[in-house]
């Protein structure tokens, strides 16, 4: 059976003893945010925004929650800058290869979204890169920025001749 509370007393439950405690004790003074307003307070929920202010604390981009398929075509499409700045032939075809590896494991073994993805052709890449390569290094070097004009001589020097 339950009692019930007699009128004018208060029932105070351990959880809310604590807290009072706490207070009392000034645990919650000068805490970090005090006094400020709340971060997007006032602003629409978005969706899955927990998600999204998790992704801007890591540094890492939403790339990394695509479906296998969708990441993979972004990577063939991405690949001729990826490999643009690599110094060797032997570069452009390992990172090919490793790319094409990755493909073909989907391939095997599908998940999510059925989005087509074939693997890269190697010698088209090369011809790409190789291309890339002759036309940087027929450009011209830049031209030497003028020199610095002469300096003007200040006002009082020339006054003190």
């Amino acid at each position: 059976m339950s009692e019930r509370k007699p009128p004018g007393t208060t029932f105070e439950s351990w959880v809310d003893r604590q807290i009072r405690m706490a207070q009392e004790r000034g645990d919650f003074d000068d805490l970090p945010g005090a006094g400020k307003p709340l971060p997007g307070a006032g602003q629409p929920v978005e969706e899955q925004w927990w998600l999204k202010q998790r992704l801007r604390e890591e540094g890492l981009s939403a790339e990394a929650l695509l479906p296998t398929s969708l990441r993979l075509r972004k990577e063939v499409e991405r690949l001729p800058e990826t490999v643009r700045d690599l110094p060797t032939e032997r570069d452009v075809r390992e990172t090919a290869a490793e790319l094409n590896r990755r493909i073909v494991e989907h391939l095997r073994n599908p998940c999510g979204p059925q989005v087509a993805v074939r693997p890269v052709d190697v010698d088209e890449l090369l011809a790409g890169w190789r291309s890339a390569r002759r036309q940087r290094a027929a450009r011209p070097a830049p031209e030497p920025a003028d020199p610095e004009p002469p300096r003007r001589r200040r006002w009082w020097r020339r006054w003190r001749r």
